[in-house]
């Protein structure tokens, strides 16, 4: 029997993902452990093993097409073993990314030489979140026509399915917002309309077709948003809309820092890199902010947290996130235990981390989870802002330019280089009081940077 390639789950919150790039060809001999495929999702580009060895056969998962979490894009046949060269696999559809095979004449489905295994059946997958299958209330319907269904307000129920079982397609869905389809029911019951005005939100977004019409016509081109856009705006309305945010900013003097750090990178030792000889490490500004948020955290424990409904979940290690700028979006790479890390190795473990975050070649494992989160703009002049808190973490800093400025010491004016920062944190894990002390830890660790050595 042949071995079922299917696209596996590399990210926590993928329901679909992309081949950019398969490394092997149809009918070519692969063996268990070769790099078969790389998956992109809209963080990171990951390279997929054979599961076994024998000839790759029926590619159906296309380059470039979002294909469903657990779904077939390939099979491998073991040597010597039978192959059915006639029956071709269907392809999975470039529109939707929808396991489904085109139906016949008078709607019956045509026979693949495979049969497709059920999510429900899959290590991971299950249909009640958002990957194909059948919904408790019996509804078949593909991921993204719920979505569409969800989007239009229309009641699935009352959506006949023309996919493969009755499944509920984007035609489907199209066609019955085209004749005014049956909407939802509310969620609250009719006597209770004060209930259902506070939950409603105040002002409801624009649709694609009312914000156009704003604009002159062919004053403007459409950009298709990539899946690192979608996700990144979903986690952004998440976040703003069920954290409860507030921000506490201070200023921190940065003279005797950035003299510490240049007697540092003064004294790195010499070592031989491809181009001859180069200094071991070379720290920033922003090595030091992240090594003092890490021991601010682990002197004021209490805010090294993450909220749950159930419990609070109280770190033992300060792993610090720290934003990264790629083409089309940003990512948070983590400094894993930074409380305990010298300066050189967080310096060059970030340096590593922002390489392969632009060139999106990290594992999920280096930028899921985290305690905290820095964000700097000060490269770029900012002189203060707020961040938005990305879960689990409970907080993030946001990191403005260090500038010159007059500050008043023993009654008379000095310059002093001076750089704002802001703690952004969620009220329900670190109270006022709290995010006060650890942004004070902070502000004590930087203008007394030789702690950051002991």
């Amino acid at each position: 029997m042949p071995t079922e390639v299917i696209l596996p789950k590399v990210d926590m919150d993928m329901a679909t993902g992309q081949i950019s790039r398969w490394f092997a060809e149809e009918g070519a001999r692969v063996k268990k452990g070769d790099v078969l495929f790389e998956i992109e999702t809209d963080k990171a580009a990951m390279e997929i093993d054979a599961p076994a060895s024998g000839v790759l056969r029926d590619v159906t998962g296309k380059e470039g097409v979002d294909i469903p979490v657990g779904a077939p894009v390939a099979w491998i046949y073991a040597d010597g073993e039978a192959y059915a060269a006639k029956q071709d696999a269907a392809p999975i559809s470039p529109l939707v990314g929808e396991m489904s095979a085109k139906p016949a004449e008078g709607g019956a489905v045509p026979p693949t030489s495979h049969s497709v295994t059920p999510p429900s059946a899959l290590p991971g997958i299950s249909p009640t979140r958002g990957e194909i299958g059948q919904s408790p209330s019996g509804i078949r319907a593909t991921p993204l026509a719920r979505r569409l269904a969800r989007e239009a307000g229309l009641a699935l129920a009352s959506i006949i399915g023309t996919g493969p079982h009755g499944r509920v397609v984007k035609a489907d869905i199209d066609a019955a917002v085209a004749k005014g389809g049956a909407k939802e029911a509310p969620a609250v019951a009719p006597e209770a309309p004060a209930a259902a005005a506070a939950s409603a939100p105040a002002v409801k977004a624009m649709s694609d077709d009312q914000v156009l019409k704003l604009f002159e016509p062919g004053s403007y081109e459409l950009v298709p948003h990539d899946n690192m856009r979608k996700t990144i705006a979903r986690r952004l309305v998440e976040a703003k809309s069920t954290i409860p945010h507030f921000y506490l900013t201070l200023d921190c003097e940065l003279d005797a820092l950035l003299a510490l750090r240049t007697q540092i990178n003064a004294a790195a030792p010499m070592k031989k890199t491809d181009k001859g000889e180069a200094p071991a490490y070379k720290l920033s500004v922003n090595d030091m902010v992240i090594k003092a948020m890490a021991m601010a955290l682990m002197a004021v424990p209490d805010a090294n947290a993450s909220w749950t409904e159930s419990a609070m979940v109280k770190h033992k290690h300060a792993d610090v996130g720290v934003a990264v700028s790629i083409p089309g979006g940003l990512i948070t790479p983590i400094i894993r235990h930074a409380d305990e890390k010298t300066l050189s190795t967080i310096s060059n473990e970030m340096k590593d981390l922002a390489s392969r975050a632009r060139s999106r070649k990290l594992k999920p494992e280096e930028y899921q989870g985290g305690t905290t989160a820095v964000s700097n703009l000060g490269m770029f002049g900012i002189k203060d802002f707020a961040a938005v808190i990305n879960p689990p973490h409970a907080t993030i800093l946001a990191v403005g330019a260090g500038e010159e400025r007059a500050v008043v010491k023993n009654g008379e004016i000095k310059i002093a280089t001076v750089m704002s920062v802001t703690l952004s944190t969620d009220h329900r894990a670190v109270d006022g009081a709290l995010g006060a002390e650890l942004l004070v830890a902070f502000k004590r660790l930087i203008e007394n940077p030789m702690g950051m050595l002991v």
